[in-house]
């Protein structure tokens, strides 16, 4: 990001001349109070937002996704079948070969050798797609990934969900999409301390496979225990950047979080 600023209408400046830059890899955490403009960085980087003043390169080749505040879900699913959306090529699949092998059972097929040869060869496609996916695991993976990140029970209607449950699913689907750059908004907000906790748990896990993180939160402990990097705004300025440690002793982003700074 080179000199980015977002105004809203009629002359509401929200962010003022930001510089950001990371290498794939790095685990940024964006604090700030309500209001700083830490989730119009986020949609401006994710490209949700194209409405603003500067500059935002990306790097080819790198996929991205995002967690909203406010998760985009189908009241009418379950949890399980939200989930099941990231990994929605891999459920086709097993469907269809399923389907194959009930043709199998067809007794008019042992009567016509060319469809046979052609439900052979399609069975052997299918199932090479399918090992490569580890697919016959896919219930055992999916069931891990909604009991690390404590989901609602699979069959729960998402209609009826809190909201720090409807996030902790729409992060369980991001997941399990695998994007090269993680951009997560308030990814605890609505959460209480336990299930906070297993949030960050999964981030750390996620930081030994090497993925990209940028996440944005106005809880410093929490930033401060999954992030390398921190960067603070402040009625729309960068205000620091630096290790946990040197933000924590930066007596601006004191005064911005606890003095008069957090009060204008």
């Amino acid at each position: 990001m080179a000199g980015v600023s977002k105004i809203y209408p009629p002359q509401k400046k929200v962010l003022k001349d930001i510089y950001l830059s990371f290498f794939y890899g790095a685990k940024i955490g964006v604090l700030g109070l309500n209001g700083s403009g830490k989730s119009s960085v986020l949609r401006i980087i994710a490209g949700l937002d194209k409405e603003f003043l500067g500059e935002v390169v990306w790097s080819p080749g790198y996929t991205v996704g995002m967690l909203e505040q406010e998760p985009k879900l189908d009241p009418s699913k379950t949890v399980k079948e939200v989930v099941e959306e990231a990994v929605a090529g891999t459920v086709a699949l097993l469907k269809e070969f399923e389907e194959i092998n009930e043709k199998f059972m067809d007794p008019a097929l042992m009567d016509d050798p060319d469809a046979m040869d052609k439900l052979i060869t399609r069975q052997g496609e299918v199932q090479e797609k399918l090992d490569a996916v580890n697919a016959w695991e896919l219930d055992v993976m999916l069931d891990k990934a909604m009991d690390a990140l404590r989901l609602p029970p699979a069959e729960a209607n998402v209609a009826n969900l809190s909201g720090g449950e409807k996030r902790r699913v729409a992060l369980c689907r991001l997941l399990l999409q695998e994007p090269d750059v993680l951009l997560l908004d308030e990814p605890i907000a609505g959460m209480n301390a336990q299930e906070a906790k297993a949030i960050a748990q999964v981030i750390r896990k996620l930081r030994e496979h090497g993925i990209t993180i940028l996440l944005v939160e106005h809880n410093m402990e929490f930033v401060m225990s999954v992030c390398d990097t921190i960067s603070v705004l402040n009625f729309g300025k960068l205000i620091a950047c630096g290790t946990p440690a040197e933000i924590q002793n930066n007596p601006e982003v004191i005064e911005a979080y606890l003095g008069t700074g957090a009060k204008k």
